[in-house]
C-alpha cells in the first residue's frame, strides 16, 4: 500500500520522539510530508540518519530527499517506491520537570566543616538537534518519553552541583543568598554535557536547600542563645514567672514549698532593690533653701522638717515650742533649760 500523507498529530505532552509506523507500506514519489510547528522529521534507512526536515509541507521526490537518495543508490531521479523509518521529533520545551538530590552531596565547609546538603528544584529542556538526539539517545526505539531521560539528566544536575558548590566556595549559611549565581554555574556546566546529545536546557531553578537535621538545630541554638545573651535579665524574670505559675499549680506540700521558694527569692531581690536609699547629696553652693543633712533632699528654708525622710531640721523648746539656735542652752522664749 502506498503512503499519500505523512503526519503527525501530537497529542501527548511528553512524547519527544514517535515513529511512524510504516509497517508494510511503502512510500513513493509524490507523497506528502507534514510536519507542524514545533516538530521536526529524520528519514533514517538502514539506521543511518538521513534526511531532516523542518516545519512545513513537503512533496517527496529527489530533489526534497537528496541523503536519501544518495544512501538509495539513485542516479538521476526517483526511481520506485520505498521503505524507510520516520521518526517525528517534538522540538517544544519540556518545562517544570522536578529534579532533587537522592542522597546528599557532601560539601567542605569553612565553618562547619564536611556538610552533607540537599536541593531540590525544577528544570526544563528541548530536543535543538534531532538528527544527534536520536543518534545519542533515542536510536531506533517506536517511541520516546520524558521519563526515559529525566533520570540521566538528574544524575548529571547532581554531579554538575557538587562541583559548582565545591568551587563557589559560598559558606552553607550564605547559599540562600547565592542560589542564583550556584544555579548558573550548574546551567553553564550541564549546557555542554546535554548540548553532546542534542539537547538544549531551558532553565535551572533552585527551589530548596536544606542542610542536616542535627546542624539546622545546632543553629538554631545558637541563634536563641545569641538572643538571650543580649536579653538575659528579661529571660530571667520571664523564667522566674513561669516557674511561679507551674508551682502555683502543683498541689501539696511540695508545690506550696516550691511556691514559697521563689517567692522569697523574688522577693529578697525586689526588698534589696527598694532598701536602695539613694547617698546623701551635698548642699550646693548658691541654690536657694537647705538640704537634709540625712537624704540630701532639698527643702524649703524654715522648714521644720525634711518632706522625703521626715528628719527634722529645726530645734525647738519642749515647752513652748520656739525655736531654738543649735548650741542654745535655755529657751530664749519662757527660759526652759534644754
Amino acid at each position: 500500500m502506498f503512503l499519500k500523507v505523512i503526519e503527525w498529530a501530537d497529542s501527548s505532552p511528553d512524547t519527544i520522539v514517535w515513529k511512524f509506523p510504516v509497517e508494510k507500506n511503502v512510500i513513493e514519489r509524490g507523497s506528502s510530508l507534514t510536519v507542524r510547528e514545533g516538530q521536526a522529521v529524520v528519514f533514517c534507512d538502514n539506521g543511518r540518519m538521513a534526511d531532516v526536515f523542518g516545519p512545513g509541507r513537503y512533496k517527496l521526490d529527489t530533489d526534497t530527499i537528496p541523503i536519501l537518495t544518495r544512501l538509495l543508490s539513485w542516479k538521476y531521479a526517483f526511481e520506485k517506491p520505498f521503505k524507510s523509518d520516520i521518526y517525528f521529533v517534538s522540538m517544544r520545551q519540556f518545562p517544570n520537570l522536578k529534579w532533587g538530590t537522592a542522597t546528599p552531596v557532601i560539601l567542605r565547609d569553612q565553618d562547619y566543616g564536611a556538610v552533607r546538603l540537599r536541593a531540590y528544584g525544577t528544570y526544563s529542556f528541548r530536543v535543538t538537534q534531532p538528527d544527534v538526539f536520536l543518534k545519542e539517545l533515542s536510536g531506533t526505539r517506536a517511541s520516546f518519553r520524558t521519563q526515559d531521560i529525566t533520570d540521566h539528566i538528574r544524575s548529571l544536575i547532581v554531579t554538575m552541583l557538587s562541583d559548582a558548590l565545591g568551587e563557589s566556595g559560598v559558606p552553607v549559611l550564605d547559599l540562600a543568598a547565592n542560589l542564583v549565581e550556584v544555579g548558573d554555574a550548574v546551567k553553564a556546566a550541564l549546557d555542554k554535557r546535554l548540548a553532546a546529545a542534542g539537547i538544549g536546557l531551558g532553565d535551572f531553578r533552585f527551589e530548596s536547600v536544606s542542610l542536616p537535621p542535627e546542624l539546622e538545630k545546632a543553629l538554631d541554638e545558637n541563634t536563641r542563645l545569641n538572643m538571650m545573651r543580649g536579653n538575659i535579665d528579661v529571660y530571667t524574670q520571664m523564667a522566674q514567672a513561669d516557674a511561679m505559675k507551674e508551682a502555683a499549680k502543683n498541689g501539696g506540700a511540695a508545690g506550696s514549698m516550691m511556691g514559697a521558694g521563689l517567692g522569697m527569692g523574688l522577693g529578697m531581690q525586689m526588698a534589696g532593690a527598694f532598701a536602695q536609699k539613694p547617698e546623701a547629696q551635698p548642699a550646693k553652693k548658691g541654690a536657694k533653701g537647705a538640704f537634709c543633712p540625712e537624704c540630701g533632699a532639698q527643702v524649703s528654708a524654715g522648714a521644720k522638717f525634711c518632706p522625703e525622710c521626715g528628719k527634722a531640721l529645726q530645734r525647738a523648746c519642749p515647752a513652748c515650742g520656739a525655736a531654738l539656735s543649735a548650741n542654745a542652752k535655755f529657751c530664749p522664749e519662757c527660759g526652759q533649760k534644754l
